[in-house]
C-alpha cells in the first residue's frame, strides 16, 4: 500500500508574518516560489500515482513548481476557515481573546475544529482506496493538514495543534503492522548548497 505526502505551500507575505490565511488566495513570495522549487528537486524521482490540491493558488502554484502532476483540486484541502480572525495573528487575537485557542476553540463566523476534522475525514476517505495504486500527494495548508495527519491515526482534530507544520515540508502517513502512522514529519527541503534551513514560518 502506498503513503501520504503531505506538502505545504511556500511562504506568502501573511505565512511569514503568522497572520492567519484561509479564503484570502495569496501568491508565493520569491523565496516560496524558491522552496517550491526545491521541494520539486527532493521528490525527484519518486513516483505518485495521484496529486491533489487545494483550490488556492498558493498551493496550486506550489504543486506546479515541484513538478507535481496535478490530478486535480479538492475544496476540503483549504485551509482552516478563521472567519473573523482571518489576517490577524494570534498574538494580536490575544489582546482581544487572551484565552482563545484555535485548536478548541476555533474560529467566530469561521469553522471549528470538529468541522475542519470532518472535511479531512472526506479527504482520507476518497485517498485511501487510491492508495493501492501508489503513493498520493496532497497539497496544502498548515493548520489543515495538522489536522488531517492527527486524524489520520485517529487523534481528535485537536491533537493537530502538537504538530506543527511549517512551510514546504514534507510528512509522510502510512502503515506499520496494519495500522495506520506517521512516518515522518515537518521534514525541511534541504537547500541547494546542502545546509539545514531555518524552520518557516508558522501561524
Amino acid at each position: 500500500m502506498g503513503e501520504i505526502l503531505l506538502i505545504r505551500h511556500g511562504e506568502t507575505t501573511w505565512s511569514a508574518s503568522r497572520r492567519h490565511t484561509s479564503y484570502t488566495d495569496l501568491p508565493l513570495t520569491p523565496d516560496g516560489e524558491r522552496q517550491a522549487r526545491a521541494l520539486g528537486e527532493f521528490l525527484a524521482g519518486r513516483h505518485v500515482a495521484a496529486v491533489f490540491t487545494s483550490p488556492r493558488a498558493r498551493a496550486l502554484r506550489t504543486a506546479q513548481l515541484a513538478g507535481l502532476p496535478v490530478t486535480g483540486t479538492d475544496d476540503d484541502l483549504a485551509e482552516w476557515h478563521y472567519g473573523d480572525y482571518e489576517g490577524r495573528t494570534t498574538a494580536d487575537i490575544h489582546d482581544d481573546h487572551p484565552s482563545w485557542n484555535l485548536w478548541t476553540d476555533g474560529c467566530p463566523g469561521g469553522e471549528s475544529p470538529s468541522e475542519v476534522g470532518e472535511r479531512v475525514d472526506r479527504v482520507l476517505a476518497r485517498v485511501h482506496p487510491l492508495l493501492d495504486r501508489g503513493t498520493v500527494a496532497l497539497v496544502g495548508h498548515g493548520h489543515s493538514l495538522r489536522v488531517l495527519g492527527a486524524r489520520w491515526v485517529g487523534l481528535p482534530p485537536s491533537a493537530g495543534g502538537l504538530l506543527r507544520l511549517d512551510t514546504a515540508t514534507v510528512s509522510v502517513l502510512g502503515h506499520e503492522h496494519g495500522r495506520r502512522v506517521i512516518q515522518r514529519w515537518n521534514q525541511p527541503v534541504p537547500p541547494p548548497n546542502g545546509n539545514a534551513p531555518e524552520p518557516g514560518a508558522r501561524h
